[in-house]
């Protein structure tokens, strides 16, 4: 087994790599003898990589388990089971003073910029929050000098360091979020729903900010989100998660245009499309039921219970993450090479 402080991985290698990455939270009974009478199984065997340079996008619907990914991949929360791996070091079996130095190096940009800022500092000393935390990021005398320019970075005036979060719009409060995010350089950025608790109007021209940000500083990026036009918007790849599973990844036309995963299909036949007849849409797939719950989540398939292709085989044996025949990107379907939007039964 190799060394999980090993040295890094050349500079062409993926900047993070999750493997086996398990999270079940204990769901106890009793006021004083507590005893555990299940688990929530948040994340279940998630694997994914993210190559330097690249955004993966990771998409799915509320309570897949997206949010809990996140907090495992900046080790806000320790695992069940498996493994983060930040330039091939296993960020979980770092000492706490190497693992602080990383925190440098993946930032997070939070979903709700009305209450991830404190209304009671103002956006220069909430810009400047990580300088103090981190001492030896910036010299004090350049502290000043650096949280303007990342206000300027980020669109902002840098004459408004003195004003408050409540003197700001929405879209300029997800601004010095992400400003602050930045403010330690770090290599990877992972944004949770960041632009879920805005207007239409302003979404995209966060999406922009990002996808400039990400050419222009080289930054990796992990894009969560339950929107899958904003998904594709900003990313190079897309995880498709269902369930604490993910069950479909690929390259935005792999996942867009040649979907395999019956799930993945009914998400995409479910976006508004403005003219059917000239898409050639096929028509929307509608799931009959309500997503199992992750206390007790279904044996072999997970989405076997609202799926049209189920078979006896998908309750008898989970389907791996894998490139079948047929297909060019992996799915965690026994009947993905089957016709994408085939006739519902």
């Amino acid at each position: 087994m190799p060394d999980p402080n090993e040295a890094a991985p050349p500079q062409d290698g993926p900047i993070l790599q999750v493997e086996g990455l398990v999270k079940h939270y204990p769901v106890t009974r009793g006021i004083v003898l507590k005893r555990t009478v299940g688990l929530v199984k948040a994340v279940d065997g998630v694997g994914l990589e993210l190559r330097r340079g690249e955004t993966l996008g990771v998409v799915g619907e509320s309570g897949c388990g997206k949010s809990t990914l996140a907090r495992l991949l900046l080790a806000a929360e320790r695992p069940t089971a498996g493994t983060v791996r930040f330039d091939g070091r296993d960020i979980f079996a770092l000492p706490k003073p190497e693992l602080r130095a990383l925190r440098r190096r993946i930032q997070m940009v939070l979903q709700d910029p009305y209450s991830s800022l404190n209304p009671r500092m103002t956006v220069g000393d909430i810009v400047g929050e990580p300088f103090a935390i981190h001492p030896e990021a910036a010299p004090k005398g350049e502290r000043r000098a650096r949280v303007r320019e990342l206000l300027e970075l980020v669109g902002l005036d840098p004459g408004h360091v003195s004003r408050y979060p409540h003197q700001f719009s929405g879209g300029q409060r997800q601004r010095v979020g992400i400003a602050r995010a930045l403010a330690l350089r770090p290599d990877v950025l992972v944004c949770d729903e960041p632009v879920s608790a805005l207007d239409v109007s302003v979404q995209a021209q966060v999406m922009n900010l990002l996808a400039e940000l990400r050419r222009e500083l080289g930054l990796a990026q992990v894009f969560i989100a339950h929107d899958l036009a904003a998904v594709r918007h900003v990313s190079d790849r897309v995880a498709v998660m269902y369930l604490g599973k993910v069950v479909e990844t690929g390259d935005e036309t792999q996942i867009y245009e040649h979907p395999t995963h019956p799930y993945t299909q009914a998400l995409l036949s479910a976006v508004p499309v403005p003219d059917p007849d000239a898409s050639g849409w096929a028509g929307q797939i509608r799931l009959e039921g309500e997503p199992p719950s992750p206390l007790d989540p279904p044996s072999g398939c997970r989405f076997r219970t609202r799926c049209w292709k189920a078979r006896d085989v998908c309750a008898e044996r989970e389907p791996a993450l894998e490139v079948r025949d047929g297909s060019d990107h992996p799915s965690a379907c026994h009947f993905a090479a089957e016709e994408a939007f085939t006739e519902q039964t």
